[in-house]
């Protein structure tokens, strides 16, 4: 369980990424921010997918999760661009 979780952070890590180049357009939000959607899609995606009844019979890497991760972390982004709404500071 705990070997799941810290797997899940770390692809997380990268889940984050890839879900921002999956989304069309630039968002502007930070690379702390898209780390941490990134690690909460992987651990909300793994979940989902586990609790659907994925198992991995074969072995080896687990692309289902990874894939259902970026998914997950790129709606998680998209609602953040949405709520945060594009911020422009004004020069005065």
């Amino acid at each position: 369980m705990i070997g799941t979780i810290i797997s899940a952070i770390v692809v997380g890590l990268i889940i984050g990424a890839l879900a921002r180049l999956v989304l069309p357009g630039k968002q502007n939000i930070g690379i702390i921010v898209t780390i941490i959607l990134g690690i909460l899609g992987s651990l909300i995606g793994s979940f989902i997918t586990y609790k659907v009844g994925y198992n991995n019979a074969n072995g080896g890497w687990e692309i289902i999760p990874f894939v259902v991760g970026i998914v997950v972390a790129a709606i998680l982004i998209a609602g953040y661009v949405a709520v945060t709404g594009r911020r422009h500071k004004v020069a005065r």
